[in-house]
């Protein structure tokens, strides 16, 4: 039995404030619904040069999670979207990214239909937006017990919520799995990334929802504002010396990001990556990475605090 106290580091995840929305795809199978996914979410991973941060957070309807059960009876996915907080014009920049990428990537997939997931007091007339590809074929109309434009188009009909709501989240939730091998830290990962998505309310992001590069704030470059995290780099090791944070033995750190509905969600989620990860084989130690508090207020201690009892 693995000992917690020693493999996980008694550290925080440092997590930032977003406004998000979230929205359901249904299509006609599997196949179709993973590839308005695909699209959607695509070039989404950080919001240090992409438009947001956007993931697939649990498929629902047949083949999913039954007990959510779709508008239209079919597949169905729940994508998050999140810009940071602190983004100026966030909410006009919130719509844009919704407006590009349901339009461009959902819309033009075969099959396929989008609805509004968060019931909030502001909201964006989104599908009014996007139904004017319509070209004044559009129409307003009731389907599924929900007020939607529907589109003529080519294939058929494409159909989609009049609005679309959004409220605050959490992004920036992190871990970091240290191995003695690549291996060992891209299957403790794994493992990770497998328990953190059974709590429902989360994305991770990046490709296959591991962050491999890592980064730091800052860089030696003026045009940069990121940059890799040399101190964690293990290849890094001797050329640094007493500047290398690297643990002894430690040849491979892999890292994910969970970004969610609120802090509660991203800490549980969190909680259950690790649990799942502790028992890898090669797992040298689980930690996070912060920087005292100039990047976010919202604190993930890895071991729980007596406030949390």
């Amino acid at each position: 039995m693995a000992d917690r106290s020693q493999l996980v580091e008694d550290t925080y995840a440092e997590a930032f404030r977003s406004i998000y929305a979230e929205f359901l795809i249904t299509a006609r199978d599997r196949k179709w619904l993973d590839h308005a996914v695909n699209a959607a979410t695509g070039n989404a991973s950080s919001s240090i040069l992409c438009d947001c941060e956007a993931g697939l957070s649990r498929y629902v309807g047949p083949g999913g999670d039954e007990s959510f059960a779709t508008p239209d009876g079919r597949p169905g996915a729940i994508v998050q979207v999140h810009v940071p907080r602190f983004k100026k014009d966030r909410e006009a920049h919130l719509e844009k990214v919704l407006l590009t990428r349901i339009s461009q990537n959902v819309l033009t997939c075969p099959t396929t239909a989008c609805f509004n997931l968060l019931d909030t007091e502001v909201y964006f007339k989104l599908g009014r937006k996007i139904a004017l590809f319509g070209d004044h074929h559009q129409f307003r109309d009731e389907r599924f017990g929900r007020k939607v434009w529907v589109l003529p188009i080519m294939s058929g009909e494409f159909v989609v919520d009049r609005r679309f709501g959004f409220r605050d989240g959490i992004m920036g939730g992190n871990l970091w799995f240290m191995g003695t091998t690549a291996d060992a830290a891209l299957l403790a990962a794994e493992r990770g990334l497998e328990g953190a998505m059974s709590v429902p309310g989360v994305i991770a992001p990046f490709p296959g929802g591991l962050a491999s590069s890592g980064s730091k704030a800052g860089s030696r470059y003026s045009f940069l504002f990121a940059s890799t995290n040399d101190p964690f780099c293990p290849t890094l090791r001797e050329k640094l010396g007493t500047a290398s944070q690297v643990p002894e033995g430690v040849v491979s750190i892999q890292e994910i990001i969970i970004n969610g509905h609120d802090l509660e969600t991203v800490r549980r989620s969190t909680y259950a990556a690790i649990d799942a990860a502790l028992e890898t084989p090669g797992l040298v130690k689980i930690s996070a990475g912060n920087y005292n508090g100039r990047l976010g207020k919202n604190f993930i201690h890895l071991h729980p605090q007596p406030d949390q009892a």
